[in-house]
């Protein structure tokens, strides 16, 4: 593969010019035809919701031999639709917005550029060429909810944003909690940030102050502080990693890890578009998607959980895929 060495400095100017000056862009040049962009809001150092779209970008380019480039941005609704018009305007066929945030801005574009696919993470929209892709969190919610209604007396859930991937998420917690105990309390806070950690974690100390035994977070980088918060808290406080693993902060406290292998997933869909195969309907990733939906067990944990309860969330999940089991409102 023959690559060009450019300058960030000259592909500042020569690929999104002044419409984002001021902005964080990082992009590689290859000889391919195929180009894929993305939109992230926030940095794509720290692990969490943007690294993970970073690293699915990283993957197309490697996999699928595609020029790539992503831009960081504040959170401006006029900064996403003039990124998203920049890359359409200089050929790329793929553009990725990754986050429910990114919609509005993906649809008002898309009418001026009806060649470029435009990707919207964490959405269910299907309207011509723009394509929700939505990891279904509510599956592997209400797994956490049935561990946390057999193994504690309450749970407070320290959300971001109070936005429908996330909603939905929460949706199925209480599903899932109440499958095993209807009266089984549950609260919910949303810090509206997706990176103030001391926020989260604020939020969690005032959950457990009132009896939840469990916090969950689902806040992209401010997640951490939930971690955080019930590692200082004690082993009687449990948790679970929720989109990166935070094991190593709190290998005690954290009972289970869900991962999204967005990558895997993105690289099928956007491998599919490359070969004229645009999907004809938004994507939900499930746990019928075992390459990119996985919840795993921490065997480590204070309060490992049981043999017994693992075997019965498996044939839960099973029912989950066969549909026999709804997680959320469709």
């Amino acid at each position: 593969m023959k690559s060009t060495a450019i300058s960030r400095r000259s592909l500042l100017a020569s690929t999104l010019g002044s419409a984002l000056a001021g902005m964080i862009w990082q992009g590689h040049a290859h000889a391919e035809d195929f180009k894929m962009g993305l939109l992230v809001p926030g940095s794509v150092a720290e692990e969490g919701w943007n690294r993970i779209a970073y690293d699915a970008l990283k993957r197309v380019e490697k996999e699928l031999g595609a020029e790539i480039s992503y831009v960081e941005l504040p959170d401006n609704p006029a900064a996403f639709e003039k990124a998203f018009r920049d890359y359409a305007s200089h050929g790329y066929q793929v553009v990725l917005g990754h986050g429910f945030q990114f919609q509005d801005a993906a649809l008002t574009t898309a009418e001026d550029f009806p060649e470029t696919v435009f990707l919207v993470s964490s959405s269910y929209v299907h309207e011509g060429n723009v394509i929700g892709l939505n990891t279904d969190a509510s599956q592997p919610f209400y797994l956490m909810g049935m561990i946390a209604a057999k193994m504690g007396k309450g749970a407070g859930l320290i959300g971001g944003m109070e936005i429908p991937p996330i909603a939905h998420a929460f949706e199925g917690f209480r599903k899932g909690a109440e499958s095993v105990n209807p009266d089984f309390p549950v609260s919910t806070v949303f810090i509206n940030s997706f990176t103030d950690a001391s926020a989260a974690k604020e939020a969690a100390v005032s959950m457990m102050s009132q009896g939840a035994d469990f916090v969950v977070p689902n806040a992209n980088a401010a997640g951490l502080g939930v971690i955080q918060a019930a590692q200082e808290s004690g082993t009687q406080s449990g948790t679970f990693s929720v989109y990166s693993d935070y094991t190593e902060v709190a290998p005690k406290n954290i009972l289970g890890t869900f991962i999204a292998d967005y990558g895997q997933g993105i690289v099928r869909i956007v491998s599919g578009i490359r070969d004229g195969t645009v999907p004809q309907s938004n994507v939900d990733f499930g746990l019928k998607d075992k390459d990119v939906i996985k919840f795993t067990f921490n065997d480590e944990a204070a309060r490992s959980i049981p043999q017994d309860l693992r075997t019965n969330l498996e044939e839960v999940s099973a029912k989950i895929v066969a549909g026999e089991i709804q997680t959320r409102a469709k």
